[in-house]
């Protein structure tokens, strides 16, 4: 390696001016760090011509941007596959999926489960994207599981115990077919001898809690999700029928449905009712009572169409709901089918335009965006409560007023900013309170006891953004007395 008139060290002469450098010389360098990156150099290198095998290398036509053209940040914290597993042998517990959509007895029964060593994880998940091609998820709970297992060691939990508690979580990570079909979020509920977990439709805050109980706080957006709605896209050919909550939104089949217009004929100009007779096909198509006889305009031709469309999905889907139906089509379809429906709680706004070939996420956010107020109703009530309570007794914001009024069922209305974490003790016999740091074996999460409490004996939970807190404070409460 040769020296220039500044100092600078330089490769041999004679080697490729352009392309691929040959051996793992080092660029030009100072020559009071020359020793340090010769250092360096040897920890990845056996020889100057042969890579250390256990380096992990990326493929060199690997995707290094998005769509776009940018490139792609990493958002995973350490995403290390390096990492060793700590299992157990014979560990028996089989991992158990709960319910996307959890009721309150479900949450009741998870948020009353004690023992001296509880585990609760929320991650944010992929369902599909080069997230889900590089098991980005799947990378994140093996970072969190390491740092569970640190939490645990720093309780005094022994290292035998700690491997047996995490072994079906590290067992989860081998099912590339489990992390193919994530929804939004995944919660894992771990204890001895017990490993629950539920995909959430709605992405959580990353978290990892380590104690007597499970965490429950995070789960609140996703009992929200059994409200729910339907969206009808009318057009000329064939209607579609979508059921969406807060989450998303997937079609519904309906074979019975006519293809088109042309199918639908009237039969009689005394019945009114439209029903249909018959399958559609190519010999003939399908067969309804309509409106009226002789020869309709297109007006009437249409209104005979909807008039059988509403038919069908009434009787199949409609007959036995209650939540609203929101239209969408060109601006004209719309007060045709209002006319002829039956279903009594259709949207009085509707999505105008041509939808029919639209993408389901784009429709969905199309359509969410006019159902907001509806998805919003019960905690706009519940603002509207607390505000015309705050100049008196039954509300309050003051941490020490509420997590008693939740221990004795004096909530109605709880709100709680996103990520709060409130630790100490209560004592419900002596009315006590006592705040204290999280790291003490006492310390018991405040404000989760808080929600849990709030719910289980008929209160409501708002889990919500620091900008929609009706008051500057981490909670908030009605009281009924």
């Amino acid at each position: 390696m040769a020296k220039d008139r500044s100092g600078g060290f330089h490769p041999t002469k004679g080697k490729p001016s352009g392309g691929r450098p040959e051996g793992l010389g080092v660029s030009t360098a100072p020559p009071e760090e020359i020793e340090e990156f010769l250092d360096r150099t040897d920890q990845y290198v056996q020889d100057d011509e042969t890579l250390d095998p256990t380096v992990p290398v990326r493929h060199p036509n690997r995707r290094t941007g998005g769509g776009n053209g940018s490139s792609r940040k990493p958002n995973l914290r350490g995403s290390d596959t390096t990492i060793e597993m700590a299992t157990a042998p014979d560990v028996e517990t089989e991992p158990e999926q709960l319910p996307d959509l959890p009721d309150k007895e479900l949450f009741a029964e998870l948020a009353g489960f004690q023992s001296d060593c509880c585990v609760t994880i929320y991650l944010p998940t992929h369902q599909a994207g080069v997230e889900v091609n590089e098991k980005h998820d799947a990378i994140l709970l093996k970072n969190t599981l390491k740092d569970v297992a640190a939490q645990l060691a720093g309780q005094g939990i022994e290292t035998a115990r700690i491997e047996q508690l995490l072994t079906p979580a590290y067992g989860l990570l081998q099912q590339d077919r489990f992390w193919g079909r994530m929804e939004k979020g995944l919660a894992i509920f771990i204890a001895d001898g017990y490993f629950k977990y539920l995909k959430m439709r709605v992405a959580p805050q990353h978290e990892a809690v380590c104690q007597k109980r499970f965490y429950m706080t995070p789960l609140i957006p996703a009992l929200a999700c059994k409200t729910y709605f339907y969206l009808l896209v009318i057009n000329k050919q064939k209607c579609k029928l979508f059921r969406a909550d807060a989450s998303g939104m997937e079609p519904i089949e309906i074979p019975e449905l006519p293809d088109e217009m042309l199918d639908v004929k009237r039969l009689s100009d005394k019945d009114a009712s439209t029903f249909r007779a018959g399958v559609s096909s190519g010999a003939g198509g399908a067969n309804f009572h309509g409106m009226g006889g002789g020869n309709p305009d297109h007006k009437d031709t249409i209104a005979v169409y909807f008039e059988a469309v509403d038919d069908i999905i009434y009787k199949e889907v409609l007959h036995a709901e209650n939540v609203p139906l929101l239209l969408a089509g060109v601006e004209y379809l719309i007060p045709i089918y209002r006319s002829v429906s039956d279903y009594h709680n259709i949207c009085p706004e509707s999505l105008t335009g041509s939808h029919e070939h639209d993408e389901l996420h784009h429709l969905y956010a199309q359509a969410r965006e006019i159902m907001q107020p509806y998805f919003d109703h019960g905690l706009d009530k519940a603002l509207t409560i607390y505000a015309n309570q705050s100049a008196s007794p039954l509300s309050s914001s003051v941490i020490d007023d509420i997590i008693p009024a939740a221990y004795y069922g004096r909530i109605s209305h709880l709100f709680i900013q996103k990520g709060t974490h409130i630790h100490g003790q209560f004592d419900e016999m002596n009315a006590k309170l006592d705040m204290q740091e999280s790291g003490q074996e006492s310390a018991e999460d405040l404000a989760d006891m808080a929600v849990i409490k709030t719910l289980t004996q008929g209160g409501d939970v708002y889990l919500l953004p620091e900008e929609r807190m009706p008051v500057p404070s981490p909670m908030a409460a009605v009281f009924r007395y």
